[in-house]
């Protein structure tokens, strides 16, 4: 008989107590009634300028979900009411968005601002000698190379062309008008001897004048 007492005691204290957590869980229901899955879409852009943040991040918190934004600013994402987003990208503070509960509509859309985040890095003063006395000896023993304009000015000189001229090769239209006038020269003489200019007195001076100009010296 105890027994039994026992057993019906115990069957009415788990009716019961399965009862009240029925009512408890209608309460905390009707309090907080299930979220509903909303199509979150939108714009994220700079606060200044009004311009797109491409490849920013879009997290829901306490969740692994997220997206990106395209190159234009947009996005498009899956979210429950009363979710929060974390919006961040390189160079911009972040920002947190709550999904209202309120809404009528399975769809939301948002313009999202975000703030530029300047950082100011403190300045850095890099010396190439660590010592005073070396960057003095070095300031008064080093040899300033020249720049392009001295180079190019000693490359201009009348005496650099008149040798870089004489060592240039010919090029395709100058190989082409001597070929030509050797060949016009052979036709005009032809059928006679040419003439020679070892009896040319022009030639003898110009032949003079090469010779004091040194322009029969060896070069090696």
């Amino acid at each position: 008989m105890r027994y039994w007492l026992k057993y019906l005691i115990l069957v009415v204290i788990a009716i019961g107590a399965f009862l009240m957590g029925r009512n408890l869980h209608g309460e905390e229901n009707e309090e907080h009634p299930p979220r509903r899955v909303i199509q979150f879409s939108g714009l994220v852009l700079t606060g200044d300028s009004l311009k797109p943040v491409p490849f920013a991040n879009i997290w829901v918190k306490n969740t692994g979900r997220g997206t990106v934004t395209d190159y234009q600013g947009f996005f498009s994402i899956a979210v429950r009411e009363r979710d929060t987003l974390r919006f961040s990208s390189i160079g911009f503070k972040e920002v947190y968005y709550t999904v209202p509960d309120t809404l009528t509509s399975r769809r939301y859309s948002a313009v999202q601002m975000m703030t530029k985040d300047t950082v100011h890095l403190p300045e850095t003063v890099i010396y190439p000698w660590p010592t005073r006395e070396q960057f003095r000896y070095a300031f008064l023993n080093t040899e300033i190379p020249d720049d392009d304009y001295d180079r190019a000015m000693r490359n201009l000189e009348r005496a650099e062309m008149k040798e870089r001229l004489e060592k240039m090769p010919l090029d395709g239209y100058s190989a082409y008008r001597h070929s030509v006038d050797q060949h016009a020269q052979r036709l005009y003489y032809a059928g006679q001897r040419p003439p020679m200019r070892i009896f040319d007195p022009l030639a003898w001076a110009e032949f003079f004048r090469a010779w004091r100009e040194g322009r029969f010296k060896r070069s090696d």
